[in-house]
C-alpha cells in the first residue's frame, strides 16, 4: 500500500506537469502571434520599399523634367 508521502508527490509531479503544460501552451500562442505581427510587418516593409522605389523615380523624372526646363529658358535668353 503506498504511503500519503507517495501520493503527496505524484499529486505535486502531476501539479508541476500540469504547470508545465499550460506553460508551453501558451508559449506556442505567443510564438504564433509572434511570427503573426513578424508577417505583417514584412508586408509592409515590402509596400514602403516599393512605395520609396516609386518615391525615387517620380523624384528622377521631375529633377529631368526640371532640368530640360531650365535648358529652355536659356535658349531663350541667347
Amino acid at each position: 500500500m503506498e504511503s500519503d508521502g507517495e501520493l503527496d508527490q505524484f499529486q505535486l509531479l502531476e501539479e508541476r506537469i500540469d504547470s508545465l503544460i499550460q506553460f508551453i501552451e501558451a508559449f506556442k500562442k505567443e510564438k504564433e502571434s509572434s511570427i503573426e505581427r513578424i508577417r505583417i510587418q514584412e508586408e509592409k516593409i515590402a509596400d514602403l520599399t516599393g512605395d520609396i522605389a516609386f518615391l525615387k523615380g517620380a523624384r528622377d523624372r521631375a529633377k529631368q523634367m526640371i532640368s530640360s526646363l531650365l535648358a529652355k529658358i536659356e535658349q531663350l535668353e541667347l
